[in-house]
Formats: structure tokens, sequence, C-alpha cells
């Protein structure tokens, strides 16, 4: 899908949700009516501002304009997520769908073992990891910084830096969202 075609269409579902007009968007945004006719059919190069005054008018976040509808339903049971290769931990990701412009997002299932320790190397500047405990308990986090964690525990930390995950108790299952520049 090209830009124009995903912006078009974004137009296009935020309107119809906001229960607004073309021509009473295209007054309330500062713009001619065949501007926005034209953005909605997937014609013109709108500007930055012209965007951004599209999605104040339609009281969305300026992202939601450049976001494809999640219209389909997704289930990925506990044993089919697809296996990452690691050393010292079993790794099965799972697919996020929606993500911030210019982000990436991975969504990985990982069950570490007392006794072994998944040592990560950095990964690209500006990369976070979000790692929330499903059972277990599990020292995680920056070589400088690791938190014990226990079941239930959300920690987000810098992952652009080494960083480690390693059980405490037997095993520790753990949900693990990899967020990084796109």
């Amino acid at each position: 899908m090209t830009p124009a075609t995903l912006i078009a269409r974004a137009i296009q579902r935020e309107r119809s949700k906001a229960r607004i007009s073309l021509s009473a968007l295209a007054q309330q945004a500062g713009l001619a009516k065949s501007t926005l006719s034209q953005l909605e059919s997937g014609q013109g190069n709108p500007s930055i501002e012209t965007l951004w005054a599209i999605a104040e008018v339609l009281g969305v976040p300026f992202s939601h304009l450049f976001e494809l509808p999640v219209n389909e339903v997704k289930l990925v049971r506990s044993n089919e997520g697809e296996e990452v290769p690691s050393e010292s931990a079993d790794f099965q990701t799972i697919v996020l769908d929606k993500c911030p412009p210019n982000r990436c997002r991975d969504l990985y299932r990982a069950t570490i073992t007392r006794g072994d320790v998944r040592h990560a190397t950095a990964h690209p500047t500006g990369t976070v990891e979000h790692i929330f405990v499903i059972s277990g308990q599990a020292r995680i986090g920056p070589e400088d910084a690791a938190e014990d964690l226990n079941e239930g525990d959300y920690f987000r930390y810098p992952a652009d830096v080494p960083h480690f995950y390693q059980a405490i108790t037997e095993t520790a299952l753990l949900v693990v969202v990899m967020e990084s520049p796109a």
C-alpha cells in the first residue's frame, strides 16, 4: 500500500468515526474542499501541516493518519510462535500489529532456565525492551542496572546497552517486547 493510499484510508476512517462531513472537515482544518477530496482519493502530496490540521480537527493523534486499521482477528497459541535460536533461552516470536511511526516492535515469549544466563549485546541506538513476567522469577536488565522481577512484574529498560536475562526460579516465562527505531 502506498503512503498516499494509507493516508487516504486513514482520513476516511477517522472522518467517518468523527461523523464529520468532508466540507466541515475541510472548513475547520482551513483547507479547500477539493484538496481534502483529493487526499481522500489518494491523490496529492499533503504537507505535515495539512495532515496535522486534519488530525487536530478529527481529535486524533497525528500518527493515526499513518496507521492501518486493526480489523483482523489474530490468535497465536502458546506453541505456535516461530522459534528464534538462542543459546540460553527459548524464544518464540509473536507479531504486534500497531506500532508508532518510525518504530518497530518485536514480541517474544521467552522461557529461561536457572543456571543459564542469556547475555544480549547492545541493540541499535534507541532500542527499549519491555519485560512482563508471566511466571517464575528472573534477574533482567542492563549489566549495571538489572532488577529482580517476580511474577506479574513489568520492567522497561534501554536495550541499546549490553543486558541479560537470568532465571532465579527453576524456569521463568516472560513476554519480551523489543521496540526499536525502524
